[in-house]
């Protein structure tokens, strides 16, 4: 069972993680719960999902896709399901930091092969990676990934 305060922990802990992200793409955010919580930390965000019904925040109603145009600063999904590969693919793209909390493989992988897969994925695409482990109950392993940045 996921813990309801998932939302405002996960909020919470990106504030905190990065501090210089003023506007994240909230991605597979369902009615928009992750966005209402940054919202009242601050931070501006955009929900992606395709549903109809949602809460009054900014709300894209569709998938992101690799060519949505860029007006953030970091790309996150909480329990995003079936998006976590986008999240990652499209910070690479961008060069930009994300942060995801998996809660299932979306081809059928058991979670700890799945969240090392997504690590080594992020690794290859150029990320430097980094694990935190949330204080709530349910799925809370977050995978963080931020561009390396070149030597002199």
């Amino acid at each position: 069972m996921a813990d309801k305060r998932r939302f405002e922990v996960f909020a919470r802990f990106l504030r905190e993680t990065f501090p210089r992200a003023g506007r994240v793409y909230d991605v597979a955010g369902g009615m928009g719960r992750l966005n209402h919580e940054l919202t009242r930390l601050g931070v501006s965000a955009t929900t992606f999902d395709t549903r109809r019904k949602h809460l009054a925040v900014d709300f894209a109603e569709r998938r992101l896709s690799l060519d949505e145009p860029c007006l953030c600063d970091l790309v996150a999904g909480m329990h995003p399901d079936g998006a976590t590969r986008i999240i990652i693919e499209y910070a690479a793209r961008h060069r930009l930091p994300f942060a995801v909390v998996p809660c299932c493989s979306d081809n059928g992988m058991p979670y700890k092969p799945w969240m090392r897969h997504l690590a080594e994925e992020a690794r290859g695409l150029g990320f430097e990676v980094a694990e935190a482990v949330l204080p709530m109950t349910g799925r809370s392993r977050t995978l963080m990934g931020s561009i390396k940045t070149q030597g002199p």
